[in-house]
């Protein structure tokens, strides 16, 4: 099992770009599909983590392998996670000055903003849809959360409000409304 978690975790880590909630989706499909943990159990394995210091997608990882083996587990996915940022990161270092001027890398850099931009939406969407936040049945409780949704992004976006102001914001008129 412990072999599985790190080849798992190990691939995961080295092929998905954008940053942690990026990879959310990529480790529940993985994760659920072994049946290892269901997506009720990862969605509170994703809010324990986006409690928690550090990378969601890492933190994830390491509940993740807590659940399935334990300590042992949990130190595997960790270091799984995060072993191919390290290598990348420093095989970077050693060719910066050599890769950050090529038109190639520049240009894939370029192609991969629009598809992390989806897998994090994608990620939201999802989490909401298992949360409960997103239904397909129109109540007042659905009309008030995408009230508060429309208000926050107009206010971070439009505005430049801080985002601690818009949370708090929130936190207070969904504790009024509700």
């Amino acid at each position: 099992m412990l072999l599985q978690l790190f080849v798992l975790f190990f691939i995961i880590g080295t092929v998905s770009f954008g940053g942690g909630y990026a990879m959310l989706p990529v480790i529940e499909r993985e994760v659920t599909s072994k049946g290892w943990i269901t997506t009720a159990d990862f969605t509170e394995t994703v809010a324990l983590a986006g409690m928690t210091p550090g990378s969601i997608a890492s933190n994830s990882a390491t509940i993740v392998g807590y659940k399935v083996a334990g300590l042992p587990g949990a130190i595997i996915s960790s270091i799984a996670m995060s072993l191919p940022s390290l290598i990348l990161i420093l095989v970077i270092v050693l060719f910066f000055y050599k890769l950050h001027t090529n038109k190639l890398v520049k240009s894939a850099f370029y192609g991969l903003r629009p598809i992390v931009t989806s897998l994090i939406i994608y990620a939201a969407i999802q989490f909401a849809i298992s949360n409960g936040v997103i239904s397909t049945t129109i109540s007042w409780d659905m009309i008030s959360l995408l009230l508060i949704f429309g208000i926050s992004l107009t206010s971070l976006l439009y505005f430049r409000v801080h985002p601690f102001i818009v949370i708090l914001g929130a936190g207070v008129v969904g504790t009024l409304i509700h």
